[in-house]
């Protein structure tokens, strides 16, 4: 894979898986009961805002970048809040220097019996992945002048906690699954260079939700065209999952340098009240996140249909089916 994700984090797609994988997390938070959560694409977890990468391409100046400047109204700023807590984390120094990826959002919303497991097969990434979450366990700052022992502390606890396996991302999706914990997410988030990633990721969450029924899983895809995303969401229906939120974000209209301008997320077993918040998050977001008169979202259940769509400055009856 050629794919970094250095160059998009903190982009407009980051913000919405996150603020999702947020609020999913929150709401397994609200039972006593451990949960584990699995990523299956996990990345290096900490991204350089101010590296070469992310200063090429400057994505997340109209991702991460606008939501942390905006003043959203209330209702969504409470909702946003979380995540943007855990982005804080990462920036001890304040300002907006590092931006952390799924596996240390989810680790930030951890409790002590909660898991995590990220699924890393770049040495090098999952390298980088294992030090930032021994950096983000409990009990100590990063540069704090621990002692032998104190490290010592602080390793025993991550490696109880979480762990990075370096296993490819699909074998991983059917084959932890179901979690000796009994309740948890599996987020996938793979990179899209394969012309097959959809078709790889319809068939690997239908052979995943026949094993673990009742696990909650959060999948990211972006929207070059219809085609990948209309094949997604006609898979689920055909495999019989009956309980599956899917929510778009069009930042802008389709430019001619096909620089991505959309992405959604199908959240199946989602949490019953995740409906209702992206009602109220998903016109906050496409305003701060929007660029042009082709800003939109739309939210639907691919069970019952659409729930609601709001259009800014287009058309987007291709998205209520």
């Amino acid at each position: 894979m050629n794919y970094r994700h250095a160059f998009h984090a903190g982009s407009f797609a980051d913000v919405l898986k996150h603020v999702v994988l947020a609020r999913i997390l929150l709401h397994l938070r609200e039972k006593p009961a451990p949960f584990r959560v699995i990523d299956t694409h996990a990345g290096a977890g900490l991204y350089d805002l101010s590296g070469p990468e992310a200063s090429l391409t400057g994505e997340w100046r109209n991702g991460i970048g606008r939501l942390a400047a905006a003043a959203l109204p209330a209702a969504a700023a409470d909702l946003v809040a979380p995540y943007l807590a855990a982005v804080s984390r990462c920036n001890p120094q304040g300002g907006l220097r590092f931006y952390p990826g799924s596996p240390l959002i989810a680790h930030a919303l951890l409790r002590p019996q909660d898991r995590l497991m990220a699924c890393e097969t770049a040495p090098d990434a999952a390298a980088a992945l294992a030090g930032h979450l021994r950096d983000a366990a409990p009990g100590m700052d990063a540069d704090d002048g621990r002692s032998r022992g104190d490290l010592e502390d602080r390793t025993q606890s991550f490696r109880r906690q979480a762990k990075v396996l370096p296993v490819d991302g699909w074998v991983a999706l059917n084959g932890y699954v179901p979690v000796k914990e009994r309740r948890g997410l599996v987020v996938v988030d793979p990179p899209y260079e394969q012309p097959d990633d959809f078709v790889r990721l319809s068939s690997g969450i239908a052979a995943a939700h026949r094993k673990w029924p009742t696990g909650v899983y959060l999948l990211w895809y972006p929207i070059k065209s219809r085609d990948g995303p209309d094949s997604l969401a006609a898979a689920l229906r055909a495999a019989v999952i009956d309980k599956a939120l899917r929510v778009e974000l069009v930042v802008a209209a389709p430019s001619p340098a096909g620089n991505l301008s959309g992405c959604g997320v199908v959240v199946i077993n989602p949490p019953w009240k995740l409906a209702a918040e992206l009602e109220i998050l998903m016109p906050a977001l496409v305003d701060v996140l929007g660029w042009d008169a082709g800003r939109s979202y739309a939210l639907d259940r691919l069970d019952r249909g659409l729930i609601e769509a709001r259009n800014r400055g287009r058309d987007r009856n291709h998205l209520e089916r």
